[in-house]
C-alpha cells in the first residue's frame, strides 16, 4: 500500500471510529466500489475499525406503497428522541442506465437527515436480490463502529429473497396495508414467516377500523405459520407515521424480542450463522467476480454467448465449456 492510500485509510478509519457522517459516507462510497484498488482498501478499512458493541440491527420490508420512508423517518426521531443513534441504509431500486438510486430516500427523509443523531444513506440495490445492496452488510459493519447503537435497513420491497435481509438483521419488520380487500393477497407465507413483527401502518383517520380488521386477519394467519424463534411469538400491531400512535409500542416489541433472544442465547447463535452464511456468500461473488475478470473467459464468452443466444449451444454445456477454461 503507498503512502497516500495509507494516509487516506487512516483517516477513514479515525474519521469513522470518531462518528463523523461525512467520513463514514465515504467509507460507505468505498466499500460500496466494484474496483479491485477499492476493494482491497475496503477490507483493510473494515479489519480497522470495530464496534464498541453491535448495534440493534432492524430489517424492514412491506408491500409497493406502505410507505416505508414515511414510516421510517418518523420512527427514527422517535428513537433519536430517546437517546438513541440511528442509521438509516435505504436500499433504493437501481437505474438499469446508471446503476445508482432511483428513489432517493435522502430527499423523502428531509427531517430525519438533518437530525445530528441520525445518518440517512441512500444505496442503490444494483441487481442484488432480496432488496439489498450487495455490501449492505459491510455498511452496517461501519455504522457501528461510528457509534450508531441502532441500524435500520430498508428493503426496496417485498420480493423473492427476503432471507438475504434476515441473514443481516436481528429483527425483520414487515409493513402491511389496510382496506385492500382480502388482507392476505399481500403478503407471502414465507413473508410471514420470516417476520419478527407484522405491523398495519396507516392506522389514521378513517382507516383506523379497516386497520384493526386488517390486524386480525394477518394474526390469524401468523397462527397457521411457524415462528421463526420458539422464544417469540410474533405480534400484529398498527401504528401511524402522521400521528406518532404505535411507534413506541413497535419499539418496545424490538427490546422485548431482543431481550427474550439473548437470555436464550438465541440472538448470538443467529449471528454466529449469519456470519458464516455471509463467507459463503463473499466466497460466491469472489469467484463470479474472478470469472468475470479472467482473460481467457472474457476472450470466449461473447463467441459462447453468441452459440447460445442462435441455439448452437444449451446453456448448461455453454457454462461448463467456459469453467473448464476458467480452471484451466
Amino acid at each position: 500500500m503507498n503512502a497516500s492510500a495509507r494516509l487516506d485509510l487512516e483517516q477513514l478509519v479515525a474519521g469513522v471510529t470518531a462518528g463523523d457522517r461525512a467520513t463514514l459516507g465515504r467509507a460507505i462510497t468505498l466499500v460500496e466500489s466494484t474496483r479491485p484498488d477499492d476493494r482491497t482498501l475496503a477490507r483493510r478499512l473494515l479489519a480497522g475499525v470495530a464496534a464498541a458493541q453491535p448495534a440493534h440491527r432492524i430489517g424492514i420490508s412491506g408491500v409497493p406503497g406502505v410507505g416505508k420512508s414515511t414510516f421510517i423517518e418518523a420512527f427514527g426521531s422517535e428513537l433519536t428522541a430517546l437517546g438513541h443513534r440511528v442509521a438509516v441504509l435505504a436500499v433504493d431500486p437501481s437505474s438499469a442506465l446508471s446503476g445508482g438510486s432511483i428513489l432517493g430516500d435522502k430527499t423523502r427523509m428531509q427531517n430525519l437527515a438533518r437530525d445530528p443523531n441520525a445518518f440517512v444513506r441512500p444505496s442503490p440495490a444494483a441487481g442484488a436480490l432480496g432488496g439489498v445492496g450487495r455490501h449492505t452488510r459491510e455498511a452496517i459493519a461501519l455504522c457501528e463502529a461510528a457509534g450508531f447503537d441502532v441500524v435500520l435497513v430498508e428493503t426496496v420491497g417485498v420480493g423473492q429473497s427476503e432471507v438475504m435481509v434476515a441473514d443481516m438483521v436481528d429483527f425483520f419488520l414487515v409493513l402491511m396495508l389496510a382496506g385492500g380487500g382480502d388482507e392476505l393477497q399481500g403478503i407471502k407465507r414465507g413473508i410471514l414467516e420470516l417476520a419478527d413483527l407484522v405491523a398495519v401502518t396507516k392506522a389514521d383517520g378513517d382507516n383506523v377500523e379497516a386497520a384493526r380488521r386488517a390486524r386480525a386477519s394477518y394474526e390469524q394467519a401468523l397462527g397457521l405459520t411457524q415462528s421463526r424463534s420458539e422464544h417469540w411469538r410474533v405480534p400484529v400491531l398498527t401504528c401511524s407515521a402522521l400521528t406518532g400512535e404505535g411507534l413506541r409500542a413497535i419499539h418496545q416489541a424490538m427490546i422485548s424480542h431482543r431481550k427474550a433472544l439473548t437470555e436464550a442465547g438465541e440472538l448470538a447463535q443467529r449471528r454466529a450463522d449469519q456470519r458464516v452464511r455471509w463467507l459463503w456468500r463473499a466466497i460466491d461473488e469472489g469467484l463470479r467476480d474472478a470469472f468475470r475478470a479472467d482473460p481467457t473467459v472474457a476472450g470466449l464468452l461473447p463467441a459462447v454467448e453468441a452459440r447460445v443466444r442462435g441455439g448452437e449451444v444449451g446453456p448448461d454445456e455453454a457454462a461448463a465449456e467456459l469453467l473448464a477454461a476458467f480452471r484451466r
